[in-house]
This record gives C-alpha cells, sequence and structure tokens, in this order.
C-alpha cells in the first residue's frame, strides 16, 4: 500500500535535494533546530534559482536576484541526526516581478512529510535595491519550468496565492 506521502513526493513534486542531518543541526530536544529546516529549504530552492538564471554567480554578474518577503514554515514530524530528506517543489509560479514557491521536506527513510516552506519572493535590481522585473529570457526559462511540471504542482493550503499580480 502507498502512504499518503509517497503520493504527494512521487506525483505532487520536482526533487531538488537530498541532505543529511548532521550533529550541529541538533538542538537540546534531540531533533534539528527549526533554524536549520530553512537553511535545507534555502539551500535546495539555489539549485531552482540556478535554473532560472537567478542563483549567486548569476546575481554577481547581473546584479540582479531574489529576496524573500514573506515566508510560513510548517513542522509536521521530527527529524533526527543521521536522517536523509528529500526536498521537493510541491508548487510553484511568478508573476513579472514576484517568484511563489512551496517546497515540501520528506524524512527518506519513512517517507513521512517532515516541513513545509511556502514563499514569496521579489525580483531586486542590486545596483538600485529597488524591485524591477524579470527579463525576457528568465521568464521563457520559469515557464518552461511551470509547464514540464505543472501536473505535479499541488495549490491547495497555500498562503500567498493572491500575491501574485497576473
Amino acid at each position: 500500500m502507498i502512504k499518503k506521502t509517497q503520493v504527494i513526493k512521487i506525483k505532487m513534486a520536482v526533487h531538488i535535494a537530498t541532505r543529511k542531518i548532521i550533529k550541529e543541526w541538533i538542538d537540546y530536544n534531540g531533533h534539528m533546530n527549526m533554524a536549520y529546516y530553512v537553511l535545507i529549504f534555502d539551500q535546495a530552492w539555489e539549485n531552482i534559482l540556478n535554473k532560472f538564471q537567478m542563483g549567486g554567480e548569476k546575481a554577481e554578474v547581473s546584479k540582479r536576484t531574489t529576496m524573500v518577503v514573506e515566508t510560513r514554515t510548517t513542522y509536521d514530524s521530527e527529524v533526527k541526526e543521521n536522517d536523509e530528506v528529500d526536498v521537493y517543489v510541491t508548487y510553484f509560479d511568478h508573476d513579472k516581478k514576484r517568484l511563489h514557491l512551496k517546497c515540501s521536506m520528506f524524512e527518506k527513510k519513512t517517507n513521512k512529510l517532515s516541513a513545509t516552506m511556502e514563499n514569496l519572493s521579489l525580483y531586486i535590481d542590486l545596483d538600485k535595491r529597488k524591485v524591477t522585473e524579470f527579463e525576457d529570457d528568465k521568464i521563457k526559462i520559469m515557464d518552461e519550468f511551470i509547464n514540464e511540471n505543472k501536473a505535479n504542482f499541488k495549490n491547495d493550503n497555500l498562503m500567498f496565492l493572491d500575491k501574485l499580480k497576473k
């Protein structure tokens, strides 16, 4: 029998990273401290930003980057030292200046949902420190990603759906 969390992993998401939980991330409660969930999501999301030509290296050259302006994180089950987690994009969309995404983290051995993070980010011109519109080539890359994966995305329980200006 397939567990509900397995169905989400297999049919409702795009895998972007696997991480092993290290000792330094464990708090006095014996599980991963909440700050490291955010770190794992952020590092995993960087893989997609690189695909969209908006990751760290591109930002240094183009002087354009994304900055998170709003986030919502759920902590669904604890993970402990030496556990491995998989991170998936479970939703993604954009408008001319904003990215809206949701990622889910699953404990690899049990396929149990560990956490989710939904973000709203703005595209920023670093020279002016102001919001700017995405270039056409970036919109094309993002739209291709959406078209290739939209059947895998799930838009229920999203807090920021109304924030995009489409």
